[in-house]
């Protein structure tokens, strides 16, 4: 591409592409892509995209395509890949000047060069670094800062790359560079510093844009780029500096204005300052350990004494209580119990925290996290009078313990108190036996602190278990209090049904229950209160089914916010899980109102991923009456199954296990639901996780209605089965093997010719003697349904096999007897145990010499089928094979089994068709043998017999000496 008569058309192309008529848009698309890998593309580009004059929407489009062109068409290795020649060129143009005065753009700009450089740097582009830190010393305050900017993401990029060789080149580029970074952090946070005394804010903005992006490098170039970076001085010194510089930002705070343009910057600055700590705590904790006590003090400091009041915010809160938090927990700073074990360097650093955690330390930070940090605020009691619902998802949701400050408390509260709970129990028992009894209702802060306490005691439930006696707590103290129908109380009743179910499920008496329940039903009415889904015994609850389904099912109506409905349903669907068939007479409102609210929720994919949830246990619950349901139901398996559809990503997996209950529960097979079917030929394509359930919905299918479902599905199967076959892994082919094995049990004589194609590859997997065990089991499994059970097929497929081998027939049925023999240990179920047994033994009677020969392998495998079914009669002292079923009986459901599913009686039923459940083992071996024997006469039986080990005939003979 000829760069001076290109620039003219890209131009023109990338301005169409900017366009909001699609019908210039498309064509355009389709032009650049087709330049993608067109020589000379990206240096047109280049020249576009630093050519100020230019468009701006025009130049960022330009770098965009560059970047992209970057990850497809740099690396050596690419199709496509760019010339060494232009890339050279590139490079050289990329970093001779950092004038963009865009920022969006500057910043693309830089992420591509590090992009390059990753690839690239330092042996082809030795030059990128040296010219980095030149620029970042110029004058001109653009210049600077968009060389800084590059600076940072080039050494972001490297420090992310984890070869060892890559590790090394980092290493050797920090060593050069450590000295100038730090010099330059220092330099412009003495700078910002001196500006902000002098008043001068918009001056101290950009200094401070500036010691923000070195300290970004240095951040990065101090956790990532030293083996053991305790023992250089420089970084263990700009380690401590990191709590003066701490210090002195926390105090500029004071003066600066909170809308001044300062401001924001200011408070991202100081949290990248704690980054930096945690960062190195996190890669190296041992050489953290010097910086343990300074961490400590000054984190407890600023947050647990009056040092922080005025200068410290949420934020900064959040990660100072996260840098306690790690080195309480760290793993690195718990000696072994048998102390001989531990190493001296996690010794220092226990014994360090041990000095710094003294017991009026860990007091003054446990009732400061209590009754400061636990405490509802103005705020977020007013949202609570004025959106309960709001208030309930904020509180109980909310962001990750990391980023969010009331979740951070509870977090290092409970971490604090796990590690120093024998001094931190009697801190807090004495603070719950100081709010024993009546609460003044005027007095909110009590009613606050109270509330805090509560929470301190649920968090902490499984450490308090050998120190509160919950039960007699809740009878003489908790009970009462969630009867308080004061407005002003509602945030204990809130807090202590919430305690009791931190509680029920480490120390509550069953009892007790009946009446929990109780008080439970009453506080639903009161829709201010948080669902709290409870551990409960079935026969208990019953009492209080009908009004608690009632009541969570008006709430769920009433309630408008996405989590809160799926917080509901939750609990819905625990208890329709729990009482299972008792649901039945109380879901009909439900069953109603869910297609309205799967209406409602179209844009909320994980509200409808609740729905799923709820609708699988209805399922269940309702047993074959689930089919009422068809007309919802089925749509929405559909629609979650269904891979062509967006909203698949989120649901197909409860989708699935919909599918498959539905499948399990229903009493027959409708056409409707042999549509969806449909969708599973995309579904086995994809390959993924969800392949397991995947294999059980088609053996639902299988077991529901074979003869219909395999004339439709069978030739569509079968071809879906061979190429998932050619790539799985060995639990992936065994699922394709039960399935087949599934479909000659149910149908035997018209499966083998449905899945013939498949069936060469288990009879050559069979005589080539298989190496997985699991794998050959299942082959084996097969083969004997094919030959005990449809006796012509298997004639077919020897004759097949014979041709395809290019050997006689009775050379390749000796071969497979022999591997059948030799590798029955193989299998481990019982049934297909007796299979094999059965399978073999119908070769029997027979003339044929091949089977003469293994007769002794037939015969053994025979005896230990023998030995696997036959159990002895105490009363007569006869043998009698357990495998034999003569007719179905309903089994008695205890009440903590699931009834059986409609599926669990079809394979009942089908065990009663099943020669491994029909026919006597015993019995059959004594007919084939005599048979035998009629055929060679008593001689030659005889001269047979005598092939079988004496040991084997002698436990043969025992366990037919009834006939």
């Amino acid at each position: 591409m000829d760069l001076n008569s290109a620039s003219t058309v890209v131009l023109q192309v990338l301005t169409q592409a900017t366009s909001q008529d699609t019908a210039v848009l498309k064509p355009a698309e389709e032009q650049l892509k087709q330049w993608e890998t067109q020589p000379g593309f990206y240096s047109v580009l280049l020249n576009i995209f630093t050519n100020h004059s230019l468009d701006v929407n025009v130049r960022w489009l330009a770098v965009l395509y560059f970047k992209n062109g970057i990850d497809r068409y740099w690396r050596r290795v690419a199709p496509h890949a760019l010339s060494e020649e232009e890339k050279t060129s590139l490079r050289a143009g990329l970093i001779t000047n950092f004038n963009e005065p865009v920022n969006q753009i500057a910043t693309q700009i830089s992420v591509l060069i590090a992009k390059v450089a990753r690839v690239d740097c330092p042996r082809q582009w030795p030059e990128l670094i040296p010219t980095l830190v030149e620029s970042v010393k110029v004058q001109d305050d653009l210049q600077q800062h968009r060389a800084l900017l590059t600076f940072y993401h080039v050494t972001k990029t490297l420090a992310s790359k984890r070869l060892a060789a890559d590790r090394k080149l980092f290493y050797d580029l920090t060593s050069s560079i450590y000295s100038f970074a730090c010099s330059l952090w220092n330099h412009h946070t003495d700078t910002f510093l001196q500006q902000i005394c002098t008043g001068d804010e918009a001056a101290a903005a950009n200094s401070l844009e500036r010691t923000l992006l070195s300290l970004k490098v240095l951040r990065k170039l101090t956790v990532h780029g030293f083996v053991e970076p305790h023992w250089n001085a420089e970084v263990m010194g700009f380690l401590h500096a990191v709590f003066e510089r701490l210090k002195q930002f926390l105090e500029c705070s004071r003066s600066i204005r909170a809308e001044s343009i300062c401001r924001d910057r200011l408070e991202k600055t100081i949290i990248l300052f704690t980054k930096v700590l945690l960062d190195f705590l996190d890669q190296h904790p041992f050489s953290f350990t010097a910086l343990i006590q300074r961490s400590l003090e000054f984190s407890v400091s600023y947050v647990f004494t009056e040092a922080g009041e005025g200068v410290v915010f949420e934020q900064f809160i959040v990660q100072c209580m996260n840098l306690i938090k790690m080195i309480v927990k760290n793993y690195a700073y718990k000696p072994s119990k048998n102390i001989e074990d531990s190493s001296p360097e996690t010794l220092e650093a226990h014994k360090i925290k041990t000095a710094f955690f003294t017991y009026p330390t860990l007091m003054e930070i446990c009732r400061r996290l209590v009754t400061h940090y636990f405490l509802l605020t103005k705020e977020e009691l007013t949202m609570w009078e004025e959106d309960p619902e709001s208030f309930t998802v904020e509180e109980t949701g909310g962001d990750s313990w990391k980023y969010s400050l009331r979740p951070c408390t509870e977090v290092l509260f409970i971490d604090i108190f796990h590690e120093y709970n024998q001094i931190l129990t009697p801190v807090l028992l004495e603070m719950v036996h100081s709010l024993q009894g009546s609460t003044n209702m005027e007095n909110t802060n009590a009613i606050l602190i109270k509330d805090a306490v509560y929470n301190a005691v649920g968090l902490a439930a499984y450490e308090l278990f050998d120190s509160v006696d919950f039960d007699q707590w809740f009878k003489n103290q908790l009970l009462a209090e969630l009867q308080v129908s004061h407005d002003r109380y509602k945030p204990i009743r809130r807090r202590v049904i919430w305690l009791i179910g931190q509680w029920i499920s480490v120390k509550f008496k069953s009892d007790l229950r009946p009446v929990l329940y109780e008080a439970i039903s009453n506080l639903l009415q009161d829709r201010d209160l948080v669902v709290n889904d409870f551990e409960f015994r079935t026969d208990q609850f019953l009492p209080y089914l009908e009004s608690m389904f009632t009541l969570l099912f008006q709430l769920l109506q009433e309630v408008t916010q996405c989590d809160t409905k799926m917080h509901v349903l939750h609990v819905l669907s625990c208890v329709i899980e729990r009482v299972n068939m008792q649901i039945r007479p109380y879901v009909g409102c439900l069953v109603q109102y869910l297609p309205l609210l799967w209406k409602q929720s179209e844009e909320h994919n994980m509200l409808r991923c609740a729905i799923l949830t709820t609708l699988i246990h209805l399922v269940q619950g309702l047993g074959a009456d689930s089919k009422n349901l068809y007309p919802f139901l089925l749509p929405v398996i559909q629609l979650s199954t269904d891979v062509s559809q967006p909203p698949h990503v989120y649901l197909l997996e409860d989708g699935l296990e919909l599918w498959l209950v539905t499948l399990e529960n229903s009493p027959c097979l409708t056409p409707e639901l042999l549509r969806i079917f449909q969708n599973m030929s995309a579904l086995l394509e994809l390959s993924s996780e969800n392949l397991k359930n995947c294999f059980k919905i088609i053996n639902a299918y299988i077991f529901l209605s074979s003869s219909e479902f395999l004339q439709m599905y069978a030739a569509d199967l079968c071809r879906s089965f061979c190429e998932l076959l050619k790539d799985i892994t060995t639990e992936g082919q065994v699922q394709v093997l039960k399935v087949v094995e599934n479909v000659l049990k149910v149908n035997p004589v018209l499966g083998p010719q449905m899945f013939q194609p498949l069936l060469p590859s288990v009879f050559r997997g069979i005589i080539d003697g298989e190496r997985y065990p699991v794998v050959m089991s299942t082959y084996l499994g097969i083969m004997g349904r094919v030959l005990l059970q449809n006796a012509r097929f298997f004639s077919l497929l020897l004759s097949q096999m014979a041709c395809e081998l290019g050997h006689e027939v009775d050379q390749i049925l000796g071969n497979m007897i022999e591997m059948w023999v030799d590798r029955m240990d193989n299998i481990t179920q019982p049934e297909r145990r007796k299979l094999s047994a059965l399978a073999l033994l119908s070769l029997l009677p027979s003339l044929n010499s091949v089977i003469q020969d293994k007769f002794c392998g037939i015969i053994n495998i025979s005896v230990e089928g023998l030995h696997d079914v036959m159990t002895e009669d105490s009363e007569t002292g006869t043998y009698k094979d357990c495998m034999l079923m003569s007719h179905f009986e309903e089994p008695k459901v205890t009440e903590d089994e699931e009834p059986p599913t409609e599926q669990d009686k079809r394979k009942k039923m089908l065990a009663l068709k099943d020669p491994v459940h029909t026919v006597s083992l015993q019995q059959f071996i004594y007919e084939k043998l005599k048979a035998q024997q009629e055929l060679l006469g008593e001689q030659g039986f005889h001269a047979l017999m005598e092939t079988v080990d004496t040991e084997i005939v002698a436990q043969l003979q025992e366990f037919l000496q009834v006939f």
